[in-house]
């Protein structure tokens, strides 16, 4: 273990205290020239002089202890210079072909089914040729259904036999539509008849009210100004009887309370008649045009309701007439989905459309594995036959970086299976949602999909492999850089131990973006300067004696400050 201690001399002591150096500086024979008279001075100066000395010297010595710094091995350095700074977002995905054959099922599911059950399945992963059977389905539902259809075929024909009687029935309602028709055209021309009136119409009363309303709050602001003029009166009066003795201070503050009530009450007034006055026009500006505007509205319509009623009558008769047609249509309708069910009776099996190897879809939405048993919906993929030659990633980034990754940026994929080769893509898909969580992930836990398709043609790769993507999101150019390592974090701040002539210093820094095993130094660095890499191996004298640390100098111990933490983290660098 190596210590590195600053002692002071004797000429630094001196060169801190110039009284002693002047001192020193006399000569010998001036000393002798002084009158012998003053000889009983010269102890006194003396010592005078060694007593400042002696505090300047405890000072320097006080001051530079305190900015000892001690090792507990030998430092290593780093010399700052500038380069490219290569930024990479680096996660893990499964391999997904980019182009595949999917197998689906066509058949439509019964009422009161989830699907369609699976009774034969060809194996996970075997490789199939052209024609191979790959499904087969239960065929038990597709008769039951086919059996249902025939039924609704049968109800068809019965709505067809109630639309026509409803067809005869029609003329009798078409009597009362006229009759409540006329009745509502006289009540709307009733009702705009009373609003109109002008000298007991609904709209007249109104505007006398409200001219009632101004009236009396009129009247109100002249009674509450009035109340004013004689509070604050009365209150001038109270101030001047106050400073002259004759009244108290209750008094006066009984006055002003008389006078901020009357004042209050003239404000209400005022107000009042502001609202009164409002609602007057708002009365004549847009209650009455609209009233007016829904009453002939009202009018207009049951006239043209009355006058329509005759048309109507036909119209009704012709609606039910539709009616017939309609229940004749649906008949036939029925009767089209009885041939379709019937023909799905031929899709039980599936058979394979082209040679390739087998995957099975990942789950139903009710969350079964696709497996002999289990029931699949209409258009429901059961299977896929992928294309093995071109292949993509799909991985799962997390939220702090996903704003780094944009589609059109390159990547290098390195599949689990071959270490030793890598593959060239590029980002085509960045999902705008987070993906469902699954398993043991935390909920507060935001991942989102990212698509990455790899350029080249590919042997040996397979659906579901495991594998770990490079994002290259920012080339940074001709930055400052640093190793991780050589920044600590104290109190919050980032910091690094520089070289000076004057030995280690710390130096605050602001740091940008990183990678696995450099970070930006955007301020506190200058390129060329030495950088310790093994920070931990630092005890800093200073922080320990403004801690009262009570350990001597000369009984170094290894550093508590740690390299920072979240150096990476607050550089958007994602959790793996």
């Amino acid at each position: 273990m190596s210590t590195t201690c600053l002692e002071p001399t004797d000429s630094d002591v001196s060169a801190a205290d110039p009284t002693r150096a002047v001192a020193l500086d006399v000569p010998r024979t001036e000393r002798r020239r002084r009158p012998k008279r003053n000889n009983r001075w010269v102890p006194v100066v003396a010592l005078v002089v060694v007593v400042v000395v002696s505090a300047a010297g405890v000072n320097w010595w006080s001051h530079h202890r305190r900015a000892v710094m001690t090792t507990s091995e030998p430092l290593v350095f780093h010399t700052v210079k500038s380069d490219d700074l290569r930024i990479v977002v680096t996660d893990r995905g499964s391999l997904e072909s980019q182009r595949e054959t999917e197998v689906v099922c066509e058949i439509e599911p019964m009422p009161g089914w989830l699907g369609t059950r699976i009774i034969y399945l060809v194996p996970n992963g075997s490789w199939v040729k052209k024609g191979d059977l790959l499904v087969e389905f239960e065929s038990g539902p597709l008769e039951e259904r086919v059996d249902n259809q025939v039924i609704k075929v049968e109800q068809a024909r019965a709505t067809l036999l109630q639309s026509t009687a409803r067809y005869e029935n029609q003329q009798a309602q078409n009597v009362t539509n006229l009759s409540r028709a006329a009745l509502n055209r006289n009540l709307a021309e009733k009702a705009l008849n009373m609003y109109e009136d002008g000298t007991e119409g609904t709209h007249q009363i109104a505007l006398w009210q409200h001219d009632l309303r101004i009236q009396d709050a009129q009247s109100q602001i002249k009674r509450t100004l009035a109340n004013r003029i004689i509070r604050a009166a009365a209150h001038n009066g109270m101030k001047m009887l106050y400073k002259q003795g004759f009244r108290t201070k209750p008094d006066l503050d009984k006055a002003l309370y008389d006078y901020l009530q009357a004042d209050d009450e003239f404000i209400k007034a005022k107000n009042s008649l502001s609202v009164a006055v409002a609602d007057r026009t708002k009365l004549e500006r847009y209650e009455h045009p609209m009233k007016k505007m829904e009453l002939d509205g009202t009018l207009s319509t049951a006239r043209q309701a009355l006058t329509q009623t005759d048309k109507d009558n036909i119209s009704q008769l012709a609606q039910a007439k539709a009616a017939v047609e309609a229940a004749q249509r649906l008949l036939e309708k029925e009767t089209e989905k009885l041939e379709k069910y019937t023909a799905q009776l031929d899709k039980r099996k599936i058979y394979s459309p082209t040679e390739g190897m087998v995957a099975y879809a990942d789950r139903t939405p009710w969350g079964w594995a696709i497996a002999e048993g289990t029931q699949v919906g209409e258009r429901m993929k059961i299977l896929g036959i992928p294309d093995l030659a071109s292949m993509q990633v799909r991985a799962e980034i997390h939220e702090s970086v996903l704003h780094q990754v944009h589609v059109g940026h390159r990547a290098t994929i390195r599949v689990d299976a071959f270490p030793e080769r890598a593959y060239q893509g590029v980002v085509q898909l960045v999902a705008g949602m987070p993906s469902p969580q699954q398993g043991s992930r935390s909920s507060d836990v935001k991942l989102y999909d990212v698509v990455v398709t790899i350029d080249e043609a590919v042997e040996g790769l397979k659906p579901g492999m495991s594998a770990v993507v490079d994002i290259s999101v920012d080339r940074l150019r001709d930055v400052l850089a640093v190793p991780v390592q050589a920044v600590v974090q104290s109190d919050g701040v980032n910091q690094c131990y520089v070289q000076t002539p004057g030995g280690v210093r710390r130096q605050q820094v602001e740091l940008g973006p990183t990678n696995d095993r450099f970070v930006q130094v955007r301020e506190g660095l200058e390129e060329g300067d030495l950088v310790v890499l093994n920070p931990r191996s630092i005890v800093d004298e200073t922080r320990l004696a403004d801690r009262g640390d009570p350990r001597k100098p000369d009984t170094p111990r290894r550093a508590a400050t740690p390299t920072v933490p979240d150096v990476l983290a607050r550089n958007d660098r994602a959790p793996h």
